[in-house]
């Protein structure tokens, strides 16, 4: 089974001389052949069974090293137990989440907040779906895809330069198609969080555990599994629709994408 079975990732990879120093010694010398994500998901299960503050853990990071320069994604774990933690309290009224996370646990994890209130993310995650905007910022000629001892996978990789320049076009396409509103913010949220970053980074798209998933709704319904996932062409066709102000065009590759991860949170009621 692949590490985070339901989870995608959007991973921002920057050289390893955008960090401090304390944090180049440390992630210069992690092997890049170890599996990190197998290592993120322990450290993530450990936590489970003895809660601790994330934030006073040594932290750990997926590594790159192409062409002879390093890239790091840290895993920024105590930032996204907080915005894990806060999502999940807004999502409900604030008279029932103590009965979901009790405040000694709720005070494990938001321990050493003070201290990394202004980090950010390196990585940010979605269950059981992949937004639309993260296939805007990659082509087809980036995207990997196979089978491995873990299943099927895919990713897409590509710079960060390309990966503003695509964003900022997708924004500007729809904003001139549907004006203001939740899509176009959406959009713009995902542009404010790539320009906090190195202009040399990379950025990578995961499947993650999502790749089995859709592998297997697709051969149910008689395709080559996950050779034949076209969800970067059909958002690329649906906003050159959008672009040319041809609707039927645009709806049709919604329409393909919609439909392609229908069958993939199928498994979510299912489980």
């Amino acid at each position: 089974m692949r590490p985070t079975p339901y989870v995608a990732s959007l991973r921002i990879y920057e050289p390893l001389s955008a960090f401090e120093p304390v944090d180049r010694i440390r992630w210069q010398n992690i092997d890049a052949n170890i599996d990190s994500r197998k290592q993120e998901q322990a450290l993530a299960l450990r936590r489970l069974v003895f809660p601790e503050p994330p934030a006073v853990r040594p932290d750990g990071a997926h590594v790159l090293d192409i062409n002879g320069i390093r890239y790091v994604s840290p895993w920024s774990t105590a930032t996204r137990c907080w915005a894990a933690l806060d999502d999940f309290k807004e999502s409900l009224p604030s008279s029932i989440t103590p009965f979901f996370i009790p405040p000694s646990l709720e005070e494990v994890i938001t321990t050493g907040v003070d201290l990394l209130e202004d980090r950010v993310p390196h990585i940010i995650t979605e269950n059981w779906i992949i937004p639309p905007r993260w296939f805007s910022i990659f082509t087809p000629d980036e995207r990997v895809r196979g089978e491995d001892d873990d299943g099927p996978y895919s990713f897409a990789r590509t710079t960060m330069a390309k990966a503003r320049e695509r964003s900022l076009a997708s924004h500007e396409i729809v904003l001139g198609a549907f004006g203001q509103g939740p899509v176009e913010q959406e959009i713009e949220n995902m542009i404010d969080w790539l320009e906090l970053f190195h202009p040399q980074s990379l950025v990578e798209l995961d499947y993650g555990g999502l790749a089995a998933y859709l592998d297997a709704s697709l051969r149910a319904a008689g395709l080559d599994g996950i050779n034949e996932d076209s969800s970067i062409e059909d958002v690329a066709f649906s906003l050159s629709g959008l672009s040319a102000g041809d609707g039927s065009v645009a709806g049709q590759g919604y329409e393909r994408l919609v439909s392609r991860w229908r069958g993939v949170q199928a498994f979510e009621s299912a489980i």
